[in-house]
């Protein structure tokens, strides 16, 4: 052999039958790989690559399994709305969500844990006869999305039998739109290591002070990626992004336990927005003074017994108006179709505009447009815009919380306010 000439390597000898694949590649790739020289001749032709692989993809797409894209979940979310509608729903609507979350905690100076979970699932809701059904699936492919349509029809269909009083959907704007909850840095694009930092900082802060037992940090982030399709044109994309963050103290005395907390208990400062929230808290500037707070409350005095005002700050009086205006003012609670969690409700659709809640100080009103809190978001999950509406003026109650749904009971030009 001649110098500088390379020995070329002899092809190994396939079975009659074998499929050829690129080597090193899945056994996807090798298969597209082979299709693609068995369907086009000018297997060296860009052009030819190109067409051939577009036109395996829509022979495949039916079958295609989608796990991580959630451009396939969006197509399979328009699939389920056809079939819904073509296995004769008078009203359909489907929801396609990817939820991510991420949770750090540490304890002391000591990693606590991390988790991360990624959630996907495909909701289909319809309406036959007046009468509602629904089925959902986690198992992202064709066959399990269209099933899961199939059998949100015939749920409604059967619920026909047992139908009290036929649904009646009130209006809505139908829109095709995209929202984004404001935020500057994505919390789940934040490397781990940065947020431990920040957490082990906060912690060893308040474990400066004496006599402090444990001290806790944790933060937590979600981004939820939503796509609304419905029968009657609405389209709508949309992202959530919210975090979490706080510290917690714990004093142990001989016969009790203090815990203090910044800037909440139960995780902290909750809302929509991004990592830049949680630096905003100056967790460790902040932590001694809540350590010292736990400490001192193992030998403050008890408060003597006695009648006299309460004064609520502001996040204990929004857990009081969430549990006392909140559920209670919730139309499906009122009418008896939803008890969970709090219960069914006290009011009835004949105290709107007589029942006193309050003084004439008192003035409460819905807001899901509220910057950075917890339940801002651009569209319900009917497709209905977020906006403002009130519900107590100068103490009397004025409106419910409403679905479309609920709303026709409270008149003809009733809506719903998301």
């Amino acid at each position: 052999m001649g110098a500088g000439r390379r020995r070329r390597r002899r092809p190994r000898p396939q079975r009659a039958g074998a499929r050829r694949r690129r080597r090193g590649s899945a056994p996807g790739k090798g298969h597209l790989a082979t299709a693609a020289r068995r369907a086009h001749p000018h297997r060296d032709s860009r052009r030819g690559w190109v067409g051939c692989w577009r036109a395996w993809l829509l022979a495949s797409r039916p079958t295609l399994r989608c796990w991580t894209k959630e451009t396939c979940v969006d197509d399979l979310a328009v699939l389920a709305l056809d079939d819904a509608v073509a296995a004769g729903a008078d009203y359909a609507d489907v929801r396609a969500v990817t939820e991510k979350t991420e949770s750090v905690a540490v304890q002391d100076q000591r990693l606590d844990g991390v988790e991360r979970r990624t959630a996907r699932g495909i909701g289909v809701r319809v309406l036959l006869g007046g009468s509602w059904g629904f089925a959902g699936t986690a198992r992202l492919d064709r066959d399990s999305v269209l099933g899961a349509a199939r059998t949100a029809v015939e749920v409604a269909r059967a619920s026909t039998a047992v139908q009290r009083h036929p649904v009646r959907l009130a209006p809505v704007d139908v829109v095709q739109a995209e929202y984004t909850t404001p935020h500057q840095i994505d919390p789940l694009m934040v490397p781990t290591e940065d947020k431990l930092a920040v957490l082990l900082e906060a912690t060893a802060a308040a474990k400066a002070v004496p006599k402090l037992t444990f001290a806790r940090a944790s933060t937590d982030a979600w981004r939820t990626t939503k796509r609304f399709v419905s029968s009657e044109g609405a389209d709508i994309r949309q992202t959530i992004v919210q975090v979490a963050g706080g510290v917690e103290c714990l004093a142990v005395g001989e016969h009790e336990v203090q815990v203090r907390s910044f800037p909440n208990s139960f995780r902290g400062y909750c809302g929509t927005g991004g990592w830049e929230d949680v630096l905003a808290l100056g967790l460790a500037e902040q932590a001694p003074a809540y350590a010292e707070e736990a400490v001192a409350l193992l030998s403050a005095p008890e408060l003597p017994a006695q009648t006299g005002t309460l004064v609520l700050d502001g996040n204990q009086l929004a857990l009081q108006v969430h549990e006392s205006v909140g559920h209670p003012t919730e139309l499906d609670r009122i009418l008896g179709s939803e008890a969970a969690y709090a219960g069914t409700s006290f009011l009835s659709p004949s105290d709107l505009g007589t029942l006193r809640y309050g003084s004439s100080l008192v003035n409460l009103t819905l807001d899901s447009t509220t910057p950075r809190a917890l339940g801002t978001y651009g569209y319900d999950d009917e497709g209905v815009a977020a906006g403002r509406h009130p519900l107590v003026g100068e103490g009397v109650l004025t409106g419910f919380l409403t679905s479309r749904e609920t709303a026709p009971v409270l008149g003809e030009d009733a809506r719903s306010n998301g």
